[in-house]
């Protein structure tokens, strides 16, 4: 992994995000990179995360986790092909195919791969993983905020 978290370089307008803002002081504070042509994003959830079945995580909380990895990575990506600062983007489209329970109490990793980038829209294949197995796979369709 390399380089400045891509949720250290929101502005601060946008800095407030329950999963990846750094200034909202209850949420997740997740922190997304660069590795290689890839993105990764690394997360231990609390217990509290737990889902309908004790000691497997929430599958609420898989969402939120790809989602906000997702949108960090689009917002790299594309500052990235324009030579711009990171902006902010919302999500147009989430899909996620949950494959197998994940695990409480281990690390969770979330890659990122860009598919596309076309205008403000970025598309980003994403995979969970938990003690190097994937547990949940999805795609996001995010879209770059306009400039105020």
């Amino acid at each position: 992994m390399s380089g400045k978290a891509f949720q250290d370089q929101y502005s601060e307008d946008y800095a407030n995000c329950y999963g990846c803002g750094r200034n909202n002081e209850h949420g997740l504070h997740l922190k997304s990179y660069w590795d290689g042509d890839e993105s990764v994003c690394r997360y231990t959830p609390e217990l509290k995360y737990s889902g309908g079945f004790p000691n497997f995580v929430y599958g609420g909380m898989i969402a939120s986790l790809m989602d906000c990895h997702g949108a960090g990575t689009a917002a790299a990506a594309k500052a990235k092909e324009s030579g711009q600062p990171i902006s902010r983007f919302v999500t147009a489209s989430i899909k996620i195919d949950y494959q197998k329970p994940t695990p409480l109490g281990v690390e969770l990793e979330v890659r990122g791969k860009v598919v596309e980038i076309k205008g403000r829209k970025v598309i980003v294949d994403l995979q969970l993983l938990a003690e190097n197995t994937v547990r949940a796979t999805g795609t996001v369709v995010m879209v770059e905020i306009p400039e105020k």
